[in-house]
């Protein structure tokens, strides 16, 4: 199934459970009732800062919105993955494994091209992120101050502040991320 409709059916289960009217999703996520309208629909492929709205307003973890039938044994091969963009193309994230009843992790392999950023708002409460870098320099923004990460290096980061992944150099810079969610 495509992840719009994927993400259609999960935010009208998440709302219908929590009693909510899209006029009161909207305020909480701070996204416009037609955009989730349409989303709903299936009608719009959301954007990573949208549905980290939605989920931070609905107080879920970001991949619950993309939740589907899981096996116990996965294997996830590199073309399975849908590719979901910034607010831009020059960044893309692959989901390889979402959060679940049993893993409060979600697992992302993370394309940024060359001499761009994205920036992410901030993530649930008490989110962490891990970042592995397989290739190039990143250098990580927040509020609290700059890291430049190198093939190899790693960083984890308190992630429910806003956040900006920023490529400087003339080539593409992958990773890997991970989001725990503390219980």
């Amino acid at each position: 199934m495509e992840l719009g409709k994927i993400i259609a059916i999960n935010l009208k289960a998440l709302r219908m459970e929590r009693n909510l009217t899209l006029g009161q999703l909207s305020k909480i996520s701070g996204i416009s009732k037609a955009m989730l309208s349409d989303i709903e629909k299936g009608d719009s492929n959301p954007t990573i800062n949208t549905i980290w709205k939605i989920a931070n307003g609905l107080n879920v973890p970001y991949t619950k919105l993309m939740d589907g039938v899981e096996k116990e044994a996965t294997v996830v091969r590199k073309s399975e993955p849908s590719v979901q963009t910034g607010e831009s193309d020059h960044y893309r994230i692959y989901c390889y494994f979402k959060n679940t009843p049993v893993r409060n992790f979600e697992l992302f392999y993370v394309e940024l091209d060359a001499h761009s950023s994205n920036a992410t708002i901030g993530h649930s409460e008490k989110a962490q992120e891990y970042i592995y870098i397989i290739q190039g320099e990143l250098i990580l923004y927040t509020e609290l101050g700059q890291h430049t990460l190198q093939e190899g290096d790693a960083l984890v980061f308190d992630s429910s502040i806003a956040h900006t992944y920023i490529n400087q150099r003339d080539n593409l810079v992958s990773f890997v991320v991970i989001n725990f969610y503390q219980n």
